[in-house]
């Protein structure tokens, strides 16, 4: 999953990139209203943490942009504690939910999973396929409930192809979204990956679909057109 953070303040900033990257994510950091727009505007995001109070432009004007543009990733807001009017203005400009400073991490963290899978339709905060199991709470993999030890490229993009489970996801769109801006991005490593996790989970686990890319299904579903065997 990747993320954009939209933040002014640099302590804070970097605090966020370091607690959302340990927790798994793809993250990108923007300090003022213009770079998170253009970011947000250009890059593809499965979540956006947007302060209001942002030089330049500042956070409505950028929520408001976004949602104008057809932007439809998930916004987490972050408001100050006392000013309700900002809660509401920031809910009706199009964000999907808010975090009030000064905040537990835990709870922001929490917040951005749920906000994540509801954009998937996963109601759930463990996602499976069979007898696979991943914990977006703890970050643990299971099969037939044994755990299973992935990299961290590894589980962005089980994690990925498990909150779409049942679509074909290209390598653009898994390039897209398990890594940052910064990324030296080889699509050639997707194919590693998957290898791996085929290794590690079972070999029909994922579904390469010629010229399109991958998918994940349960087990005995129809695979898509294109699979190959």
């Amino acid at each position: 999953m990747r993320v954009l953070i939209v933040e002014d303040e640099p302590n804070l900033g970097r605090q966020l990139r370091a607690t959302l990257e340990g927790a798994g994510y793809a993250v990108d950091l923007a300090t003022d209203g213009e770079e998170g727009h253009f970011l947000g505007s250009t890059e593809t995001y499965d979540a956006i943490i947007l302060d209001l109070g942002l030089p330049e432009f500042d956070g409505l004007t950028v929520l408001d942009r976004w949602r104008k543009e057809g932007r439809t990733a998930p916004v987490l807001v972050l408001t100050a504690r006392d000013s309700w009017s900002d809660k509401v203005a920031g809910l009706d400009a199009g964000a999907d939910d808010y975090v009030a400073k000064p905040f537990q991490t835990e709870e922001l963290i929490a917040r951005l999973r749920a906000l994540i899978r509801r954009a998937s339709g996963n109601a759930s905060a463990e996602l499976t396929a069979g007898d696979i199991r991943l914990d977006t709470r703890s970050g643990k993999v299971t099969k037939a409930g044994e755990p299973v030890k992935l990299t961290a490229q590894e589980y962005k993009l089980l994690s990925y192809l498990l909150h779409h489970k049942g679509k074909v996801v290209s390598r653009t769109e898994l390039i897209e979204h398990i890594y940052d801006q910064d990324f030296d991005r080889d699509s050639n490593t997707i194919e590693v990956f998957v290898t791996r996790i085929r290794k590690k989970l079972g070999a029909d686990v994922i579904t390469t679909i010629r010229g399109l890319g991958y998918s994940l299904d349960e087990p005995g579903a129809p695979k898509p057109a294109g699979a190959e065997d």
